[in-house]
């Protein structure tokens, strides 16, 4: 409404009845009760094509996109006879018509002496859509009365994502409904056939996509992740296709766009082809900005959230001008760090420092175009931006930015875990779960995300600053429910609580943050009798650790204790049972099995509303979910509610967010645990 785009998460489970106006040349409304179940109820013969035909004749507009510029230039006053022009500049207030209601489209040129050229194309462009609009608008929503939907959808290519044709509509159906009904728009209307004639015609490979869809689950030009549960089967998993927008394209030569003055109004976001063709690695840079639709497979709602409907993964709203300047900062001054560590990780080669410029050129252009529109992209969330900029790294082929960082942390962090492992043992029940959560928080110290913790890493080496790190845990932290989660874990007096039956451990940095930090922790979880599930990242994403190398990091701790070798053997994890092992006990060690899970995603953040089939079927028997980071439980997920029990943990590492989120400071802490909804 007034030229503001709202956007708005629909649950599938609440999608039906609607009614769906498909605007083309014509007009059809279709009633849809359900999967297959529709009818076409209605139509017009006045649509886009009315528009362009009458636009051509009266204007000598040569395309319809010229037609839609001029209407943004208009006034219709001069061409439109108003309610004001019949009542003295007045409303008619007796039956609710505000005197700037238009009584007669074109009505004021019948008394006018005037010809078709003293009238200002932009002027008859606007009038005629506004005529135009009005009419579908209204149609629409006495056939939605006709039936009792409140929801009706508009799609199709007359509306080309065009603001005041979309303001227009939804101006007709507020009206007519006197505020009951909403009109709402696709993100990609214009391509609603083509969709649909894909998802349709089966011949054309898309039953082959369902046969290898865990072969096949990112069709973005990464190498192969995995797409598989490490460990037994989970339960089955629903044959199931999703689509998820991103908005740089897939292709092995891209260039970074380059800003158009003044933007068209075509859809592309305002962004030409270069002028300078040495450079240009492909024709369409415009492509870069425009939403593309990737088919992924088995994307599903997280099971476990408690009210899928009402749930927002950011934290941080945007829509805040101040707020959205401030981490567009935060992103820019990041980026000549990531991209020189972009640049080392494929050997500081001159390809590499091609590749490297034009990302940074891609993705300031990225965040430039969003500070002016913040909606040209969709709903915006941190999250979002987050996920756009590993997006663009992956889209100029770099497939792991800190990989050699990551195995250097992972190899030092190993080393010391042995002696880790038998100082928690050497501990009473109480004081090694409070070491163990302050283990997990200070470890979380390590990320390459944060700049105040790039900082850090200068001063000395992974093991000093994690020890310091241990050293500064004093409670109470900043958010401290610990003394809750100790009863629920240990019990209180001689009252024993029951085991968890599956932790689902949401997992975040690799080096100390995963081996020091969650490693024990789940750990302490396997020798009280719970199933443990590491959730991580499909994709790379900063220093993140991945799905694929958990595996190979829980076999190098594995050497060092019992316990987690024989929940790696039970969980599929350990492809030699024969590890040899310094633990010689086993009078403690656990059978249940430690499983590794991807969950769907290649982003800092974690949006539940769409992770894997496999995390979602091993989410089903969890009773305890652990978010763990910044990312996935501050940035995301700091105000989900879950059906079972959560433990979100994480060191706030960056000042602004401390003082908005926990009214704190850099470095404090959070440990927040809420008992099942």
């Amino acid at each position: 409404m007034e030229g503001r785009k709202e956007f708005v998460q629909i649950d599938q489970n609440d999608l039906f009845p609607y009614l769906l106006v498909n605007i083309g040349s014509g007009v059809s409304m279709i009633k849809v009760d359900g999967d297959g179940k529709f009818e076409r109820v209605s139509g017009t013969n006045v649509g886009g094509g009315t528009y362009w035909g009458l636009g051509r004749l009266l204007t000598k507009c040569k395309s319809f996109d010229e037609l839609l510029e001029l209407s943004q230039r208009g006034d219709n006053r001069t061409i439109d006879m108003l309610v004001g022009d019949i009542y003295g500049g007045m409303d008619y207030s007796k039956i609710g018509l505000s005197a700037s209601t238009i009584a007669s489209s074109f009505g004021k040129t019948i008394s006018e002496k005037k010809e078709l050229t003293d009238y200002r194309p932009e002027d008859i462009s606007l009038s005629l859509l506004r005529m135009i609009s009005y009419n579908i608008g209204q149609i629409s929503y006495l056939n939605a009365l006709r039936f009792g939907l409140k929801r009706i959808f508009f799609g199709g290519f007359f509306i080309r994502g065009h603001a005041y044709t979309m303001d227009t509509i939804s101006f007709a159906v507020h009206f007519w409904s006197k505020g009951e009904a909403q009109a709402m728009f696709l993100r990609h209307e214009g391509f609603l056939g083509a969709l649909g004639a894909f998802m349709s015609y089966e011949k054309h490979g898309l039953d082959d996509l369902m046969v290898h869809q865990l072969v096949e689950r990112f069709p973005m030009g990464a190498p192969y992740i995995g797409g598989k549960i490490h460990g037994p089967p989970l339960g089955n998993l629903n044959e199931k296709i999703s689509w998820m927008e991103k908005f740089v394209q897939k292709g092995t030569e891209i260039t970074a766009p380059v800003p158009m003055a003044p933007p068209g109004t075509t859809g592309l976001g305002g962004f030409e082809v270069p002028s300078s063709k040495g450079c240009t690695l492909r024709s369409d840079a415009s492509a870069l900005n425009v939403g593309v639709l990737h088919l992924v497979p088995t994307l599903e709602v997280f099971p476990q959230l408690a009210d899928p409907k009402m749930y927002e993964p950011n934290t941080i709203d945007l829509s805040d001008h101040n707020e959205l300047e401030y981490w567009f900062t935060v992103l820019s001054e990041h980026l000549s760090d990531l991209v020189d560590k972009a640049v080392a990780s494929e050997g500081g080669t001159d390809d590499a420092k091609r590749r490297g410029d034009a990302f940074a050129r891609a993705f300031s252009a990225h965040l430039a175009r969003l500070m002016e529109e913040p909606a040209a992209y969709g709903k915006l969330g941190l999250a979002n931006l987050l996920e756009l900029r590993e997006e663009c790294l992956r889209e100029f082929q770099f497939v792991d930015a800190y990989r050699s960082i990551k195995q250097r942390e992972n190899e030092a962090s190993l080393a010391v875990l042995p002696d880790l492992l038998a100082e928690l043992d050497s501990m009473t029940e109480e004081t090694r779960l409070l070491t163990l959560i302050e283990g997990v928080l200070a470890a979380n110290i390590f990320d390459w995300g944060s700049r105040a913790c790039v900082e850090l890493y200068h001063k000395g080496t992974i093991i000093e600053i994690y020890r310091m790190s241990r050293n500064k845990m004093q409670r109470p932290w900043r958010v401290d429910d610990f003394d809750v989660f100790k009863e629920r874990m240990l019990g209180s007096g001689d009252k024993k609580p029951r085991p968890h039956k599956r932790a689902l451990l949401f997992v975040d940095n690799s080096g100390a943050d995963v081996v020091l930090g969650m490693l024990p922790l789940a750990r302490e979880l396997l020798q009280r009798g719970t199933e443990v599930v590491l959730v991580a990242n499909s994709l790379p994403a900063l220093n993140d650790v991945t799905a694929m190398e958990l595996p190979d990091i829980v076999a190098e701790a594995a050497k060092h204790c019992d316990i987690l070798r024989r929940a790696a053997e039970a969980g599929g994890l350990l492809v030699d049972a024969m590890i040899n092992t310094s633990d010689g006990s086993k009078e403690n060690s656990s059978s249940v099995p430690l499983m590794v899970v991807e969950n769907g995603c290649g982003s800092p953040c974690i949006d539940l509303r769409q992770v894997s089939s496999e995390l979602a079927a091993a989410a089903k028997d969890a009773d305890l979910i652990i978010l763990e980071g910044m990312g996935r439980a501050l940035h995301t997920n700091f105000n989900a509610r879950f059906k079972c029990e959560a433990l979100k943990l994480a060191m706030v590492k960056n000042q602004r967010l401390a003082e908005k989120l926990i009214k704190g400071n850099i470095y404090d802490c959070v440990c927040r645990y809420e008992p099942a909804s």
